[in-house]
C-alpha cells in the first residue's frame, strides 16, 4: 500500500514536470528531443541533456525527463542498429564490427581494448549512435510537439 502511494506520487511528479511546464510547446518538445538524443548515446545521459537544453534554450525539465526515460536501456537495445547504420555509412560489413564487439565483451581486458582499432569498432558505433540518436530525438520532438500542441490549442495553455 505504501509502495503504491510512493509510485503514484512519482508518476504524478513526472507528469507535472512534463505537462505543467510554463514554457512554449516548442521548448518543451525540443527539451524532450534533446533528452532522448543524449540519453540514447551511452555515457552521456542527464548531464548532457541538461547541458544541451541550456545551450539550445530548451526546457531543462523536459530534457532531463527525456534522458531518464531513454538512458541506458534504450542504448543497449539500439546497439546492433547503431553498428549496422555506422558500418553502412562507412561502407563496411556490420557483422565484422558486431563480432569484434562480442569478442571484446566476452573476454574484456584493457589490453585487448587498446589493441582494437578505432576505425574497426568504435567509429561505426559512434556514427551509428549519433545518427540513430538524432533520428529518435527528432521523432520524439515531433511526437511531443503534436501531443502537447493539440492540447495547447484546445486549452490555450499548457496544462
Amino acid at each position: 500500500m505504501l509502495k503504491e502511494s510512493i509510485f503514484k506520487k512519482i508518476i504524478n511528479f513526472i507528469f507535472a514536470k512534463l505537462f505543467k511546464i510554463n514554457d512554449s510547446v516548442q521548448k518543451i518538445a525540443l527539451g524532450v528531443g534533446l533528452g532522448v538524443f543524449s540519453g540514447l548515446i551511452p555515457g552521456t545521459g542527464p548531464v548532457a541533456a541538461l547541458f544541451l537544453a541550456f545551450v539550445f534554450r530548451a526546457n531543462r525539465a523536459a530534457a532531463l525527463l527525456g534522458s531518464i526515460l531513454t538512458n541506458s536501456w534504450l542504448s543497449i537495445v539500439t546497439f546492433i542498429l547503431a553498428i549496422k547504420v555506422g558500418s553502412t555509412v562507412l561502407g563496411r560489413h556490420w557483422q565484422e564490427a558486431y563480432h569484434k564487439a562480442q569478442d571484446l565483451i566476452r573476454d574484456f581486458h584493457w589490453t585487448s581494448f587498446s589493441k582494437l582499432s578505432f576505425l574497426d569498432l568504435l567509429l561505426p558505433v559512434i556514427i551509428g549512435y549519433l545518427i540513430v540518436g538524432l533520428f529518435l530525438g527528432l521523432v520524439s520532438y515531433l511526437v511531443v510537439l503534436l501531443i502537447i500542441g493539440r492540447n495547447f490549442s484546445k486549452n490555450k495553455s499548457v496544462y
